[in-house]
């Protein structure tokens, strides 16, 4: 994560109607979890990981706003459709979907290694009513113990304050550092067609 600029001084400061700030904490990891190579019985997880290698953009947009719809993720949504497969299509980029029995998909899960030496966990997260059954704990043990590939000697992500507020206790719980802070200020998705206007209303939309 890059962020240009001086730091923004005390005190409040406008934001421009239509647009949304929110707060992004960066954390990282710089030595694996003990023990997150050990064999553990996993149990009854209704759910397994499917590496999405192929995936179109339009069946990838799908995921990422189940999941992402009630935080208002929007970062990949204004990316055409060249732009987001060259991403999603990267080799140094692995996509996954999290499968229930049924065979839908519930999760989603994108280790970014385009960094030497690095794995950013780029997305993380299950659509609502997948959520509060202990899914997240078995996908975060997944992720770090792939993320923790051969020559990788950092694992970092973020969350923002729109974001599930739950999210930054689980990640410092499971052994992120915060390392960083950022105010971000973008035009809110539910303006741009991106998502309905109903999306997220527990963040007060002005226009």
């Amino acid at each position: 994560m890059k962020v240009a600029g001086e730091p923004i001084g005390r005190g409040f400061h406008n934001v421009a109607p239509g647009d949304l700030a929110c707060i992004v904490t960066a954390l990282e990891m710089l030595v694996p979890p003990e023990g997150l190579r050990r064999l553990t019985p996993e149990g009854d997880v209704p759910v397994q990981l499917v590496r999405w290698k192929d995936c179109t953009p339009e069946k990838y947009r799908t995921l990422y706003k189940r999941v992402g719809r009630p935080w208002l993720w929007w970062s990949r949504l204004p990316l055409n459709d060249a732009q987001l497969a060259e991403v999603i299509g990267d080799p140094r980029v692995h996509l996954f979907a999290v499968v229930d029995r049924t065979r839908v998909e519930v999760g989603i899960l994108e280790l970014d290694f385009r960094v030497a030496g690095e794995c950013e966990i780029a997305f993380f997260g299950l659509i609502p009513g997948a959520t509060g059954k202990g899914l997240g704990q078995w996908l975060m043990r997944k992720a770090l113990q792939m993320a923790w590939a051969p020559g990788i000697s950092r694992v970092w992500l973020h969350s923002c304050t729109t974001d599930d507020p739950r999210a930054v206790p689980f990640y410092m719980a499971r052994g992120f550092v915060p390392f960083a802070r950022f105010v971000e200020v973008y035009h809110d998705p539910r303006l741009c067609d991106l998502y309905p206007e109903d999306s997220a209303p527990q963040i007060a939309l002005i226009r």
